[in-house]
């Protein structure tokens, strides 16, 4: 395979920011791990943040630390005030200096967000996503958080951090102050927009005071707060002119509230669609801004920054997925990156359930001190069937180790069923994770036998050390008669598009496939991929037009060519295991659609004049032209069967193992695992 390297003369320049200067253009982004949750939290952490030093990130930002256990984002988040030991703060910046890298301390103090009883704000009003009601900060407690922030500063700066960054977006306490919406003050610190824009201005200018010059300090500004009665784009740049003169080296970019009911970073999202609010706060200040928010590339990161939108990019989850991410753009190996495919399927929806958070691509983040593989003492033969999301880890792996690989698929790509999920649309990254790893199996060796089935003989006779059977599952055909009508297609023949189904559809199973294939006959894929198609549709208002908080009513759509209706057998609610951050987006976008729904249905038989079911002891007929079967998954284990009537011994992994909700997050752990025990 011939590769042609790309440079990125933008990326790899360095930076004169402040007080530091950056080897290069990226910045690893906050984000919310829960690390400190695990046992041996310190060590986890310390790995954790100096594995993406060794990967040449140009500057990182830890998680939030609240400066008062009143802001914490739950009962088990850090704090950094005067009662906790800096000593594991210590070590993570040891960590990260002797990787040669720069890391900043975020300090976020919640809000009205704060999942904790003692939650407080600029007013009583609770938010939507919280159950707690926030307690209204009198005028001395706001100054009383002014001179939190700069403690937690100053300890920082005695832990070792290079740098610190105040949170003031995403809805957290200092935009709630910002924000008519939530704040109804009418003290200094309410009022009109010199007193909503106090609270951040201050904190900025005192912290700057305690710390001195010689600390980076950075301030996220909310670029665009994507809710009714946020702030103008107006109000925006001249926060940030404030800002900046209150002391601010950086002004980092960030997008919406976690209330809005705009998607900010999930796959369904453009790339880079948010750079028109990165430009406003640029065009507003001289310091360095930095872009954020579904930027996983570095050619859209290049152009983000010689286009002028930025001089920064932020990239969280793209270091989850690959914390060699800025090495590989410097050593010309771009196409070696795992790319962050913004599924948030084991980072956010993690997050969300109060779990620790890890990346669905790549299971060793946030778990880097379980995943010490040693090259193995023997090389052995090892022989993989299967070419899905399990079976290519376990090559990769398998053969990073030392082993020779050689990987069987019946089919003439690799990549299972991220290639009928790329054909949904707001998934068409999962393309990356195939291109991923066709470019890692070609450099490791691993021999491809593809195009072809494999059966027990042929394993027998090639003598493997090690067998994996990564075989994956077959869609499950549930017990109705008729099943064998004409009409009848399984979501398979559907997403591949060997089956174009009619004008009138019956889809069989509201889970996650039903969901996906429902998008996949009413959605326009180019809504993920074109920005101004994406803004339009979820209404996010023309930026000229003024609006508050940029919000406008979605564009109309219109309804589908195709009449969807999902049935469920459960009578709840349909599409439960819908991850937790990104299935109001697929529920909203197929509700516009048109798409409808059924719970609670007893399938009775398929037959010319459509689906019967019935419903509370009542039967109907639903017509239909098409019955889509999307009723789950069962193991493949033919072979396994087959190789154990013969006494052979072999492996399963991902869904020939557990077709039971089955997911690639659980299916690349195992296989990965398995592979460093090999």
């Amino acid at each position: 395979m011939k590769i042609v390297a790309r440079s990125y003369p933008r990326l790899l320049a360095p930076l004169r920011v402040g007080p530091v200067i950056l080897p290069n253009r990226m910045v690893m982004g906050a984000m919310h791990t829960r690390l400190e949750t695990l046992d041996r939290p310190v060590e986890r952490m310390a790995a954790f943040y100096g594995a993406r030093a060794r990967g040449e990130i140009g500057l990182i930002l830890t998680g939030g630390y609240a400066p008062h256990p009143d802001g914490r984002m739950d009962p088990e988040s850090g704090v950094l005030d005067d009662d906790h030991d800096l000593e594991p703060h210590r070590a993570v910046c040891r960590a990260v200096h002797d990787a040669g890298g720069l890391i900043a301390l975020q300090i976020l103090h919640a809000g009205r967000y704060a999942k904790v009883p003692g939650c407080v704000g600029p007013s009583a009003t609770k938010a939507r996503i919280n159950r707690y009601a926030p307690r209204a900060l009198n005028t001395a407690q706001v100054w009383e958080v002014v001179d939190q922030f700069a403690r937690t500063a100053q300890l920082a700066r005695e832990a070792g951090y290079d740098g610190v960054e105040v949170m003031g977006s995403e809805g957290y306490l200092i935009n709630e102050f910002t924000s008519p919406r939530t704040n109804d003050r009418a003290d200094e610190f309410g009022g009109d927009l010199d007193g909503r824009l106090r609270l951040p201005v201050e904190t900025v200018r005192r912290v700057r005071e305690r710390v001195g010059e010689d600390l980076l300090l950075i301030y996220r500004i909310s670029a665009v707060d994507l809710v009714e009665d946020g702030l103008t784009g107006e109000e925006i740049a001249e926060l940030a002119r404030r800002v900046e003169a209150a002391g601010a080296d950086v002004l980092d970019t960030g997008v919406g509230w976690h209330e809005s009911a705009v998607p900010t970073i999930a796959a369904s999202v453009p790339r880079a669609a948010w750079a028109f609010a990165t430009r406003r706060v640029r065009s507003a200040v001289t310091v360095p801004v930095i872009a954020s928010n579904r930027i996983n590339d570095p050619e859209v990161a290049e152009k983000l920054l010689t286009d002028g939108t930025a001089d920064l990019v932020s990239m969280a989850r793209p270091l989850l997925a690959d914390p060699d991410f800025a090495h590989k753009v410097r050593a010309g190996r771009s196409d070696e990156i795992n790319t962050c495919v913004a599924c948030n399927q084991a980072c956010l929806d993690r997050i969300f359930t109060d779990a620790t958070a890890s990346c669905m691509v790549n299971p060793r983040a946030g778990r880097e001190i379980e995943f010490l593989a040693d090259a193995p003492a023997v090389r052995r033969r090892i022989g993989i069937v299967g070419a899905g999301p399990a079976g290519l880890a376990c090559a990769v792996t398998a053969a990073e180790r030392g082993h020779a690989v050689t990987l069987y698929d019946a089919a003439d790509e690799i990549g299972g069923q991220w290639n009928l999920a790329k054909a949904v649309p707001g998934k068409a990254e999962f393309a990356e994770a195939i291109r991923y790893y066709r470019v890692r199996l070609a450099r490791l060796g691993v021999t491809p036998r593809l195009g072809r089935p494999v059966d027990a003989d042929k394993l027998t006779a090639e003598e493997y050390d090690e067998i994996v059977l990564a075989t994956g599952a077959t869609p499950r055909r549930p017990d109705i008669p008729g099943l064998d009508h004409p009409k009848v297609v399984s979501y398979a023949d559907v997403l591949t598009g060997r089956v174009a189904p009619g004008r009138r559809v019956a889809i069989i199973g509201a889970g996650g496939i039903g969901f996906d294939t429902a998008d996949y006959l009413v959605g326009d894929p180019q809504l993920a991929l074109d920005p101004e198609l994406f803004l339009r549709d979820w209404g996010v208002a023309d930026p000229d037009a003024r609006r508050r908080g940029d919000v406008t009513d979605p564009q109309a759509a219109g309804r589908a060519a195709r009449e969807i209706t999902l049935f469920q057998r459960h009578a709840g609610r349909t599409g439960r295991g819908l991850g937790k951050s990104t299935g109001w987006i697929l529920r909203g976008r197929l509700s516009r659609a048109g798409v409808a729904e059924i719970t609670g249905a007893s399938y009775l038989a398929i037959k010319d004049d459509g689906l019967h079911y019935s419903v509370d002891g009542q039967a109907h007929v639903h017509p239909c032209d098409t019955v889509v079967i999307c009723a789950g998954q069962e193991s493949d284990r033919g072979l396994y069967q087959a190789l154990a009537a013969r006494g052979i011994r072999a492996h399963l992994v991902g869904g020939a193992d557990d077709a039971e909700g089955l997911d690639a997050v659980r299916a690349i752990d195992q296989a990965t695992r398995l592979a460093i025990t090999l």
